[in-house]
């Protein structure tokens, strides 16, 4: 998780953090369904920045200390659950339209994260 530290480094709000690592996986996953052909040798490496990122989030939603209401914390642990089982589904038969699920889950979840971070004035 070399590039979670490095990014926070760089940004100050937690939510800013996790919708710019959801938003760098979503593009890297876009990126090897859009050029399936020459990128499917990258595919691994982007699975595993996916899990890890989805471990980080689960580990925390799952903590007896964390702060968010049950009821987003069990969404997210069910959104979690769910993207290991794709994954696991994607690692063993990979296939360019699988991805779509993973991207358009970790972009809505940068977009309500961003939103979060960032309430209107």
């Amino acid at each position: 998780m070399q590039a979670y530290q490095q990014v926070a480094r760089r940004t100050t709000n937690p939510r800013d953090l996790e919708a710019n690592l959801l938003s760098r996986s979503a593009s890297n996953l876009q990126r090897i369904r859009e050029d399936w052909e020459k990128s499917q040798s990258e595919l691994n490496a982007a699975l595993v920045f996916n899990s890890k990122l989805w471990r980080v989030f689960l580990g925390s939603v799952t903590r007896a200390d964390n702060p968010l209401p049950a009821a987003i914390r069990q969404n997210v642990a069910n959104l979690g659950v769910f993207v290991m089982n794709q994954t696991m589904k994607l690692e063993a038969r990979p296939e360019p339209a699988k991805l779509d699920v993973l991207i358009t889950i970790n972009r809505e979840l940068a977009a309500g994260l961003r939103a979060a971070a960032n309430p209107p004035a």
